[in-house]
This record gives structure tokens, C-alpha cells and sequence, in this order.
């Protein structure tokens, strides 16, 4: 593997800053065979199971292309192997156990797929802190016309134990906290404009990529200096970009070439330093669950688009 700032290399470096290309179903448990992989905050933006009905709008005079997500990776259909809820249920018992006693784990979802989530971290043992709702400044108009505008997802904030991390007084320098308390109302925007990611084809490169002050704001809550972080979905890279921020030792799996493609391409571009690993050496295990797939060098980012997806 090649060398250099942002730089892909090999199996010789620390075990933090890592990006794995794989299903995080192998590489969690493989984790879990290594005390050295335990983490003081994970965050997890799973995917939601919405995909399946293509929906779009075209030619929208204001804010460009709308697109429904539509991703293989997002849809559990009905007499599959694996439901979704076995699926939410097995990666939530697997990062739970690699959370730290004092740690602090956050997990994306909507009214869709909250069920899931809340009933495997309660099988899981997780204790639910707060359920935080991002209120989108800027929500996608509902195109169906037939129920209200989706403006807000969730973040649910699970603890292990009782010992986590909350940084009270940092939080109450948020802007919209105005000196008090924060409260569990945040408003943010739907990423677009410079901060979307870009394809090849000028549309948004990860459908559902999460706004950075969003994921920074849960990390710098529940973190310190030199803490470590994992994120099981690393999709767009946001964890890592905000975690590089922040001075965070972070730890990513993706399981979409394209999206890994992705993530070194945004973190080379801010001199971060990270180890992409498409096989579980650095475990020191072996698997043979586990695929290597061939590494190949990967593209420069495309031009920008103004084309929003819909979530």
C-alpha cells in the first residue's frame, strides 16, 4: 500500500485512526476478540430500511434535484434471510460491547426504525440518556402530499454504566443553549453546498451524509481530548472529520467501496493521518467469514452539485 499525507498505508502503524472496508457484522466481532478496541463513545448512523420506491423530483426550479434514498444497502425485504430487526439487534450487541464502561453510544434513526433500535440496546443493556431530536432547518418538502413534512430524525444517547462523560458547562457555550442548560431540541440544516459530498455523476455522494456541527456537538459533549471513537457506518466520513477535530482517536467500517473511496478523499483533504485496512490483520485474527477485497488507489473529489437527497 502507498504512502503520504492522508495516507493509505499498511499493517505497521498504531491501531487508531483506522478505517476498515468490510461489514461491520465481521469486523465488530473480530473487535471484540481485542481489548485493545474498546471505545469511550461510538456513534452510529445505521441504515434506516426506507429504500425501495424510487421516488424523485426533477427539474425543481429552487435547490436543484430531490431523490428518495434508494440504496441497496438500506433495504431489508420481506422473506430475507435476515429481518432488519435481527440485523439491528446483532451490530447493537456487538458495539455495545466494545463501549467502554464510562463510555456514551449515540444511534441515528426516525419513527421508521426507532423501535428496533430502542428495544435491541435495552437487550443489549444499554441505559437511554436523552432522545435527541435534530429539528432540519431545512427539511425536504413531503412530495406525496398526503402527510406532514418529515423535519427531524433522532439520536438516541445510551450509557453503560454510570460513570460517562458530559461536558455540562461546554455544552451551555452552545450557541442555541445561550448559557443554560442545552437542551434536547437541535436544530441544524441538511447538509448541502460545499459541505455535501460529491460523485462522479455531480449527485450527493452518500445519501444520507450527516451535517459535521451535528456529529461534532454529540462527540464534543460526551469526549475529551485523546479519547477514542468508533462509528460502525463511517458512510461520508463525518465521524472521522469531526473526531480529527477534535483530537479524538477514532475507528471506522464501511462496507461500500464507493463510501470508502469517500472518506479518504475527505480526510486526505484535511491532513489527516489514517490507516485504511480491507482486512482484519491488524487484529492480529484471522477469519475466514472475513473477505479481502483488492485495494485500488482512489479518485480525486468531482466538481459540486446542488442535487439534495431526500431521507
Amino acid at each position: 500500500m502507498g504512502r503520504g499525507k492522508g495516507r493509505v498505508v499498511g499493517d505497521d502503524l498504531p491501531l487508531h485512526n483506522q478505517l476498515f472496508w468490510g461489514d461491520c457484522r465481521n469486523v465488530l466481532a473480530l473487535m471484540r476478540q481485542n481489548d485493545r478496541y474498546r471505545f469511550d463513545v461510538i456513534f452510529a448512523d445505521p441504515p434506516y430500511n426506507l429504500s425501495g420506491n424510487g421516488l424523485k423530483w426533477k427539474n425543481k426550479r429552487d435547490g436543484g434535484d430531490w431523490y428518495m434514498v434508494n440504496e441497496r444497502w438500506d433495504q431489508f425485504r420481506e422473506g430475507e434471510e435476515e429481518s432488519y430487526a435481527d440485523f439491528t439487534r446483532l451490530w447493537v450487541n456487538q458495539a455495545f460491547r466494545l463501549l467502554k464502561p464510562t463510555g456514551s453510544m449515540f444511534v441515528c434513526c426516525t419513527y421508521h426504525n426507532i423501535a428496533e433500535v430502542m428495544l435491541a440496546m435495552r437487550e443489549a443493556g444499554g441505559r437511554c440518556l436523552n432522545l435527541i431530536v435534530w429539528q432540519k432547518s431545512n427539511p425536504v418538502p413531503n412530495m406525496t402530499r398526503r402527510t406532514l413534512t418529515h423535519s427531524c430524525e433522532y439520536i438516541a444517547w445510551f450509557a453503560h454504566g454510570k460513570g460517562w462523560t458530559y461536558n455540562y458547562d461546554l455544552m451551555k457555550q452552545e450557541p442555541d443553549a445561550g448559557g443554560k442548560q442545552l437542551r434536547d431540541l437541535w436544530r441544524f440544516p441538511v447538509c448541502q453546498g460545499a459541505e455535501r459530498m460529491k460523485g462522479p455523476d455531480r449527485r450527493a455522494a452518500h445519501p444520507t451524509q450527516k451535517p459535521l456541527a451535528l456529529v461534532r456537538r454529540a462527540l464534543r459533549a460526551t469526549t475529551r481530548p485523546g479519547f477514542s471513537a468508533l462509528d460502525p457506518f463511517m458512510g461520508s466520513g463525518t465521524t472521522a472529520a469531526a473526531a480529527h477535530e477534535l483530537g479524538l482517536r477514532w475507528v471506522g467500517v464501511e462496507k461500500e467501496e464507493s463510501y470508502v473511496r469517500l472518506v479518504e478523499t475527505r480526510l486526505r483533504a484535511r491532513g489527516a493521518e489514517f490507516t485504511i485496512s480491507p482486512h482484519p490483520t491488524l487484529l492480529d485474527i484471522q477469519s475466514e467469514e472475513f473477505a479481502e477485497p483488492e485495494w485500488r488507489p482512489s479518485p480525486r473529489p468531482e466538481p459540486r452539485s446542488r442535487r439534495l437527497y431526500l431521507r
